[in-house]
Parts: C-alpha cells; sequence; structure tokens
C-alpha cells in the first residue's frame, strides 16, 4: 500500500528550524502548532494514507492544546504506533524536500538516521532529496518550504513471509 504527503510551512524569523526531527543552522525556522517540520509532516501524512488512517490533522489537530510546541519526532512516533496498531510497518520512503534555502545536503545523512530509528527501518529505505523552486514563489523567494513524500508500507504478516 502506497501513500502520499505534502505539506508547507511559512519560514519566520526567531524560531529554531528542524527538518526530518533534524535541528539545522539556519537564520529562521517553520511556523506551525508544533515545531513546523514539513518533512516528518509530509511522511506522517504520507503513512497514514498509505494505511487508509486519516491524515495527520485528524490525529494531530492544530487546535488541539497538547499538541502546541509538540516535537515532530513524537508526531512520527504516535504515527508508526497507528500503524503498528494496524498490523502495518513501513517498507520505504521518498521525500523531496522544497527550499531555495538552507541546503540540505549536510543533513540528509542526519535526517534518514533519526526517521529510521523511529520507524525501526533500515536507513537505505528512505530517500531525501533537495531541490530549489528556480526562485518561483514564495518557496522561491525564501519564505516557506514544501515537502512532497511518498511511502510504502506493508502488513507484518506479509513481511514475516517472506
Amino acid at each position: 500500500m502506497v501513500g502520499i504527503g505534502y505539506d508547507i510551512h511559512r519560514l519566520v524569523e526567531n524560531r529554531a528550524l528542524y527538518l526530518g526531527g533534524v535541528k539545522i543552522d539556519f537564520d529562521r525556522g517553520l511556523i506551525g502548532h508544533s515545531d513546523g517540520d514539513v518533512l516528518l509532516h509530509a511522511i506522517c501524512d504520507a503513512l497514514l494514507g498509505a494505511a487508509n488512517l486519516g491524515d495527520i490533522g485528524q490525529h494531530f489537530p492544530p487546535d488541539d492544546n497538547q499538541y502546541k510546541n509538540i516535537t515532530s519526532n513524537k508526531i512520527l512516533i504516535k504515527t508508526n504506533k497507528f500503524l503498528e496498531n494496524s498490523g502495518l510497518i513501513t517498507k520505504n520512503i521518498d521525500a523531496v524536500v522544497i527550499a531555495e534555502h538552507p541546503k540540505i545536503l549536510p543533513y540528509v545523512s542526519a535526517m534518514k538516521k533519526n526517521i529510521a530509528t523511529i520507524l525501526n527501518i533500515p536507513e537505505n529505505a528512505i530517500s531525501i532529496k533537495g531541490k530549489t523552486n528556480e526562485q518561483l514563489g514564495e518557496i522561491g523567494e525564501g519564505k516557506a518550504i514544501a515537502v512532497w513524500a511518498i511511502c510504502e508500507v506493508e502488513s507484518i504478516y506479509a513481511s514475516s513471509q517472506g
């Protein structure tokens, strides 16, 4: 089963930037009810979609104060629990981070390690790529970061047979 996820957040001053659960050295961060980690949010949406379990907004509503300033690592941990409770595991992830700045390549290894640890999958089952928006639109002007992610999940029973 396959799911697709998307997220976009505006960059603002006086806020730390987190992508893939990793703190990025940058002069601005992503605004959001949580830490604004668009990479983990898109991955969570893709996982939930693949499992037919709704979306991140249903499980972690932005108007629910229990999720105010929550780390997206915790959101991914809870999302993984939803999958496990449904008898599913993550098979692989492919994500595209769209941002003019910062360049994410120096952080990709740490992001993959963090995500792999949370989901208990090998790092080589995760692909994270950085792309610019060629200076077009809000992203291209450096005002936002967006992510597209696609994930495959499978039944724990299928993986144990194979």
